[in-house]
């Protein structure tokens, strides 16, 4: 269960960076929405995904023996 969740957490805390750089990256240069959403809606979703990496982690931590 330890390495689910060190892995589940680690693909978790990718996905959450790369939203991230999307959504500054296109707010930077002028764009508000992408593919229909507004970029702070995507950046929402990225910061979603970094805290569910964090309680990911955490998990695998009390877990661990």
């Amino acid at each position: 269960m330890f390495a689910v969740l060190i892995w589940l957490a680690r693909i978790a805390a990718v996905g959450g960076v790369s939203l991230i750089t999307v959504a500054v990256i296109a707010r930077v240069s002028g764009a508000y929405t992408l593919g229909g959403f507004s970029s702070g809606t995507i950046l929402l979703g990225g910061m979603a995904a970094v805290l569910l990496a964090c309680l990911g982690y955490v998990t695998a931590l009390a877990e661990r023996r």
